[in-house]
């Protein structure tokens, strides 16, 4: 598996449709996913992705509170908000916003959430969903996110099989017909997959985090090396041997790039991988440590309370109560 996909994975993303909207011009809207808009589809997840897929027409949209331009959508456009801020949308944003939550109507006959507003111009509209996901300000990937992720209909290969797909799953919403809402799910995880790697595509010279590290060579190598088999025991001198680099060049480019050494990630990295295993996993203590590299219950527990100020026991107690 690469380091991308053993990232996400950890991240266990649960994909889902909450809202088909229906916008005339001119209107604007200050909105923010409520998990009670994505249950029981959110299932266990901690942390909401939120996106907003354009189906006909325009709108604009921006963080609210920040500056810069607006981020202008046209028809097969998406947009991701990693930290799901509250942000406006709308056709013009400096109209006074109606909250969303006062438009939102509730599903009827199971199906989705619905809005229907706005004045007499032109139409928009808009389907919205959300990826639920684990630990997100912990990942090295959902953490570094921008504010905004634009994914363009123009950019082709697969945004175009995403958009064409969208565009009929659209269709079937709108109609009412079965099964649809489970295709705009799973395609909600694509999306997302997807968005993050276009993204990583188009990183400007001298950007850090962990995408930027995929970009030089001998990173991405060690992240791979590491990703793939976290239960060794790795030391400097080994992953530096394994990449071509010496210890001093690795460790460099590591700070630089991913923000830490090499080895302060692999401990990072286990105790990401060991609280999703307490969390969606009946695995017992001893397992967890024998799955993340630890060779006895007693060093990964001490390590743990290390990370994360108590004790693994605990901690699991904890999070699945909040579930």
């Amino acid at each position: 598996m690469d380091a991308l996909s053993d990232v996400l994975r950890v991240a266990h993303l649960t994909g889902g449709v909450f809202l088909h909207a229906e916008f005339f011009a001119p209107w604007c809207m200050a909105a923010r996913v409520a998990p009670e808009h994505c249950a029981p589809a959110l299932g266990e997840a901690s942390h909401l992705i939120l996106y907003h897929y354009v189906v006909e027409g325009e709108l604009r949209i921006r963080i609210d509170g920040e500056d810069g331009e607006d981020l202008v959508l046209g028809a097969g456009d998406v947009v991701l908000l990693p930290r799901n801020d509250l942000h406006l949308v709308g056709s013009d944003l400096t109209l006074p916003p109606v909250a969303g939550s006062d438009i939102i109507q509730p599903p009827r006959d199971g199906g989705l959430f619905s809005i229907h507003h706005g004045g007499s111009g032109r139409r928009t509209l808009m389907i919205c969903g959300f990826l639920g996901c684990d630990g997100a300000a912990d990942n090295p990937v959902i953490s570094t996110l921008p504010s905004l992720l634009k994914l363009d209909a123009e950019q082709g290969g697969a945004a175009e099989w995403i958009r064409s797909t969208f565009q009929y799953a659209a269709e079937e919403v709108a109609a009412g017909r079965p099964g649809s809402e489970t295709v705009l799910a799973k395609l909600s995880e694509l999306l997302f997959i997807e968005a993050v790697r276009r993204y990583a595509e188009v990183l400007p010279q001298g950007q850090t985090g962990w995408l930027a590290g995929l970009r030089d060579p001998h990173v991405a190598r060690a992240l791979a090396l590491l990703h793939g088999d976290i239960t060794r025991a790795w030391s400097v001198d080994d992953l530096s041997r394994e990449v071509g680099l010496s210890r001093s060049a690795l460790a460099d480019r590591f700070i630089s790039l991913i923000g830490m050494p090499p080895m302060h990630y692999v401990a990072s990295w286990r105790m990401q991988v060991a609280t999703q295993k307490l969390r969606n996993t009946s695995a017992s203590l001893a397992q967890v440590a024998d799955l993340v590299g630890y060779s006895s219950e007693a060093a990964f527990s001490r390590a743990f309370k290390k990370t994360f100020g108590t004790a693994p026991a605990t901690w699991r107690r904890s999070a699945r109560a909040t579930q």
